[in-house]
């Protein structure tokens, strides 16, 4: 394979020999705009080589030892708990970027503080905020658990073995990464419950040996609850975990479309 530029092709003299619908016509145009710019067809097959170099090197799975169904896997129920994360992760994703709109990170205020204010005016005075709201807490917390059980079912079926040790590496930052979205989300409203929240936090932050305390300087601002401490989890919420997780869960799914789905040892 190489991506050497191909000779100069009449593309639309080609496209007119074709009797195609308006839909493939539109499709091919727009392959081959972002092809001509982006050469992606070139990468595409580099991939195609890659992957196929690669599971040259991985040892026969069971389906291709006894010649079976190798979509069988895929509609295992246990199986789909991956694809369910995602799907939950991306869910979760959507709402909280709406709303975004219109949550205020700050304590301010006479008496409720102001992110509280503005969760309420979400829920009660937004057209569907109520549902918004509760998709988006409904989708973080069903992440979390179908997190947690893909974890449960990798480890009693054998799947973090040779040569998925690093793939299983990278679900257990994803499943800590999990967790601290949940825990930065959930003191947002900035209500009773996120105060408390954030002070069981700064305390076992506290309790670590030695960096202790410049843990809980650096996550909560301080070693008593305020402003900083809001900014602080609504920046980690907002502009620092999507990214990091979303780069995570891309490798993840790559390693494991490289290596195929791991069946049961």
């Amino acid at each position: 394979m190489s991506l050497e530029r191909k000779d100069e092709h009449d593309h639309g003299a080609w496209l007119e020999e074709k009797d195609l619908s308006a839909v493939e016509t539109t499709y091919l145009k727009s392959l081959m705009w972002l092809d001509k710019r982006f050469r992606i067809v070139d990468y595409l097959e580099l991939m195609e080589d890659m992957y196929y170099k690669v599971n040259l090197q991985m040892p026969k799975s069971h389906t291709e030892q006894y010649n079976l169904d190798n979509k069988f896997w895929y509609w295992y129920p246990l199986y789909a708990l991956g694809s369910f994360s995602v799907i939950a992760y991306i869910v979760a994703a959507l709402t909280g970027a709406l709303l975004g709109f219109y949550y205020a990170p700050s304590t301010a205020g006479q008496g409720d503080p102001e992110a509280y204010v503005q969760l309420v005016a979400i829920i009660k005075d937004l057209n569907f905020g109520f549902m918004l709201r509760s998709i988006h807490r409904w989708s973080a917390q069903v992440m979390t658990a179908a997190v947690f059980l893909h974890m449960l079912r990798v480890y009693f079926t054998g799947a973090y073995k040779e040569p998925r040790e690093v793939n299983w590496l990278i679900g257990i930052i994803l499943l800590s990464l999990t967790m601290v979205f949940g825990y930065t989300g959930y003191l947002l409203p900035w209500n009773q419950l996120a105060f408390w929240a954030g002070q069981i936090g700064v305390e076992m932050a506290l309790a670590v040996p030695i960096v202790g305390e410049w843990g809980a300087q650096l996550l909560f601002g301080g070693f008593s609850l305020g402003q900083p401490t809001l900014q602080r989890m609504y920046i980690l919420h907002v502009f620092v975990l999507p990214f990091v997780v979303t780069a995570l869960i891309a490798i993840h799914i790559a390693i494991v479309w490289m290596q195929g789905i791991a069946e049961p040892h």
